[in-house]
């Protein structure tokens, strides 16, 4: 796919820009790389191993094949328009209708607050027990409190910031696949769990079950989008770089996850919220359980901060556009932060902490991110008719299709709580767009209600 027909493009050809392409093809990859190396997987791999036992790789290969279609659609876009703020913006060119737009911006917030939410959770599991006991809903709330302190305080980061947290999140993961690979060096790990499911599990449906669990660890790609306008020639770096660092991930998930099966039988793997804690204390590596799980809690805290300051911001945008209730678009004098929208966004996940596990957490985001990418797949088809001046990479016809086809098989086996508590995020969204459409016109009406008949 990454071999589809694309154009050495000269910087000078790309649409100008207000803002500097300071941001090279390295930082690139490893902005992505690091968007996607997010917290999910130091906690998602006791979760995979309650759905396809001791086989781990098979769902992890499965999503990033199913991320990479996807991934396809958003180098043809990107590099297309960009300037374009995401995929709200891609539905809005590509249909032309506010509501559309608005479903795929709420989706993508609704999926961001769901995620903190979720990794609320993580970070309140065994990871942190190395250090405190307390009860995981209560530190899970104080943990969102905390990251919406720091958030209001108003946080900037930076692609070059990104990438020290990047190589913490990786140094933890490569700590892993060194604990397997020593293991199976003192002849001590069992190979024969790689192939092993669950007791009367279909292995075929074992798997997609657990690549829904397992998308969660490949989403964050689309954020990239978001940058366009800072990339040095996007048409030639944009889809090097994405689908680099996506492959360079699912390497590195694979890995984790044969050291894992090797390490530790699945129903341990299952019953822990710090698998990969773990799988590190039994291997006999040496690494203390204390500085392991401080790697872990710096990727969940570091993966949450960053998803909510997107959630804020997002919740923020959408009422500077009128489409969420104004208040939403509140600041803070000083700090210039929107202490309204961090307000909201972290009452949200607070409250989703309180309803859901990690599981159903992690498989809603990906039920919401699904509709955002089927939108997106869509798109490129429909934009096809809508030619460039410039160069840009364009993705074989076929992937969108089957990007498509991929979502509509992963929303088939989501399950009915998951529907139910998208449906109710989504239910949410559209009330606040209905109230924010009355108060434009009201504004617009003027304080009487009107000018009159």
């Amino acid at each position: 796919m990454a071999s589809a027909a694309t154009t050495d493009v000269h910087e000078g050809t790309q649409p100008d820009s207000k803002l500097k392409r300071k941001i090279t093809g390295t930082l690139l990859f490893l902005f992505i790389l690091g968007d996607v190396l997010g917290a999910g997987i130091y906690a998602l791999m006791g979760v995979l191993a309650g759905k396809v036992g001791g086989a781990l790789w098979a769902p992890l290969l499965v999503a990033l094949l199913l991320a990479l279609l996807t991934a396809g659609s958003y180098a043809e876009l990107v590099t297309k328009y960009p300037r374009a703020g995401g995929a709200a913006v891609f539905a809005e060119r590509a249909f032309g209708r506010p509501m559309v737009s608005f479903v795929v911006g709420f989706c993508m917030l609704a999926a961001g607050v769901t995620s903190a939410a979720g990794l609320s959770l993580a970070f309140a599991g065994d990871y942190l027990t190395t250090f405190i006991d307390v009860p995981p809903v209560l530190a899970a709330v104080v943990f969102l409190a905390l990251v919406a302190a720091l958030n209001a305080r108003g946080i900037s980061e930076s692609v070059k910031s990104n990438v020290v947290m990047t190589v913490i999140e990786l140094t933890g993961l490569l700590i892993v696949i060194i604990a397997g690979a020593v293991v199976l060096a003192g002849g001590r790990g069992d190979v024969s769990r790689l192939s092993e499911f669950p007791p009367e599990s279909t292995p075929a449906l074992a798997i997609l079950a657990g690549a829904i669990i397992a998308y969660y660890s490949f989403v964050g790609f689309e954020t990239s989008a978001n940058v366009a306008e800072e990339i040095r020639n996007p048409s030639k770096v944009y889809p090097t770089a994405l689908f680099g660092s996506l492959i360079a991930a699912g390497v590195v998930y694979v890995l984790v996850a044969l050291a894992s099966s090797v390490v530790l039988p699945p129903a341990e793997l299952a019953e822990s919220s710090g698998p990969l804690l773990d799988v590190v204390s039994a291997s006999g590596l040496g690494v203390p359980d204390w500085a392991f799980s401080a790697i872990a809690l710096i990727a969940v805290a570091n993966g949450a901060l960053l998803t909510m300051i997107m959630a804020s911001r997002l919740a923020y945008g959408m009422a500077e556009h009128g489409l969420l209730p104004g208040a939403l678009s509140r600041v803070l004098p000083e700090r210039r932060t929107p202490w309204v929208a961090i307000v909201s966004t972290t009452a949200v996940a607070m409250i989703l902490t309180l309803m859901g596990d990690l599981s159903t957490l992690a498989e809603t985001v990906v039920l919401l991110l699904l509709f955002v990418f089927i939108a997106t797949n869509i798109a490129v088809l429909v934009l096809r008719r809508d030619p460039v001046k410039h160069d840009h990479f364009r993705v074989w016809t076929a992937v969108p299709v089957l990007g498509v086809a991929s979502c509509l098989l992963l929303l088939s086996q989501q399950t009915a709580k998951v529907w139910l508590f998208a449906a109710i995020l989504l239910a949410v969204g559209v009330v606040l767009y209905f109230v924010a459409q009355a108060a434009s016109r009201h504004d617009a009406n003027g304080p009487d209600g009107g000018a009159g008949a």
